[in-house]
């Protein structure tokens, strides 16, 4: 079984809720009576088995489903598991007709499941794990990935002050400030000394990219991020926006590209790059996707592409470091979160590498 196939069983679906993220439902059938318009008990609580940094649950009731997300208990990091944070992006953009599920309330009182949390719609569809789409034909594939990056476009071209977002994140100096919260969250986490993360902690911040505009930004804008129409290559739902706030879209967009750069070892990435011939395979190549992506958003080209693979790559390494940190001090909600302790070194690698690509020496 290929690792993706193997993310696809293990993470989708649903499971008993586990002994460390338990709560009690009356309280949370409570609160959703008095806040969620429509709610009719009696309510059955599961969880879903993907999601690691986030629990996330599936709440049933006779007549509707929805999800719920909450900030796992324990020790957290600074700033990290910001559900209330995607609770005000969602909010924003459901009224726009952007794919999000529609949210129905979020609650910043502790007391009823012990951290906060919000409520949305279930959106059902096709959540996929391999971005090779192996179960699909060529002219299958191909729409998918323009249905990915026209919904990826039309969120960065999207009026992020006109929708309320204004204050959502600072503007300007994205990349910067990214480099320094991964810097900072990295060292909180660090389990051992890695050479190549050290270099690039030092380079990345003395060579940033010039005159970054901005934008709403998904922060893991990824395939198994989003849900697709049962039937047909549409985006109905984007998901997990955690990480959202408002900086350079390039940073966003060549995070995504990540998938055609990067080793195929690499198990949360699909094996793209072992294609030999993307075109007949349908997914198109990724000077293909970069011009998509140029052409719905009036850009030129994109500059610096081999810095924002280092930066991503990098920023990548940061946030599975802080999954092993997790590890560490037991505030884990992924079984498998452990594995991706062995994920970091090989990503500073390729970090580093594509540093140099772009004048990093040494």
């Amino acid at each position: 079984m290929t690792e993706a196939a193997n993310a696809q069983e293990m993470f989708t679906g649903t499971k008993e809720v586990v002994e460390s993220h338990r709560f009690d439902e009356s309280k949370l059938a409570d609160w959703m009576q008095k806040n969620v318009e429509g709610y009719e008990g009696p309510l059955t609580v599961k969880q879903f088995k993907g999601g690691q940094s986030n629990p996330t649950y599936k709440l049933f009731t006779p007549n509707k489903t929805y999800v719920m997300r909450r900030k796992p208990p324990g020790k957290l990091l600074p700033s990290a598991h910001a559900v209330d944070r995607e609770f005000r992006v969602i909010n924003a953009l459901y009224p726009t007709g952007y794919p999000v599920a529609r949210p129905y309330g979020l609650c910043e009182d502790e007391d009823v499941i012990g951290t906060i949390f919000y409520v949305m719609d279930c959106v059902e569809g096709r959540i996929l794990w391999d971005g090779t789409l192996p179960e699909y034909e060529p002219a299958e594939r191909r729409k998918i990935y323009e249905a990915k990056v026209k919904t990826f476009a039309d969120l960065h071209n999207t009026d992020w002050r006109a929708i309320g977002l204004t204050g959502f994140g600072k503007e300007g100096d994205y990349v910067a400030r990214q480099v320094h919260r991964w810097t900072k969250q990295y060292k909180m986490s660090e389990t051992e000394h890695i050479d190549d993360m050290e270099k690039l902690i030092d380079w990345l911040p003395k060579n940033l990219p010039k005159n970054e505009d901005v934008t709403i930004v998904h922060g893991d804008y990824r395939l198994d991020n989003m849900v697709l129409h049962p039937t047909e290559p549409k985006v109905i739902a984007v998901l997990d926006w955690e990480l959202s706030t408002l900086g350079d879209p390039l940073a966003d967009f060549s995070y995504h590209l990540m998938n055609w750069v990067m080793p195929g070892s690499d198990p949360a990435r699909g094996s793209i790059p072992n294609i030999p011939d993307l075109k007949s395979y349908g997914i198109p190549t990724l000077e293909e996707y970069v011009d998509m992506y140029c052409e719905r958003t009036g850009r030129d080209g994109m500059p610096d592409l081999n810095y924002y693979f280092a930066y991503n790559a990098f920023r990548l390494a940061g946030i599975l470091q802080g999954i092993v940190g997790r590890v560490r001090d037991g505030t884990a909600s992924n079984a498998n979160a452990a594995a991706n302790a062995e994920r970091v070194k090989p990503l500073a690698a390729f970090a580093a590498s594509r540093a140099r690509m772009a004048g990093m020496e040494g």
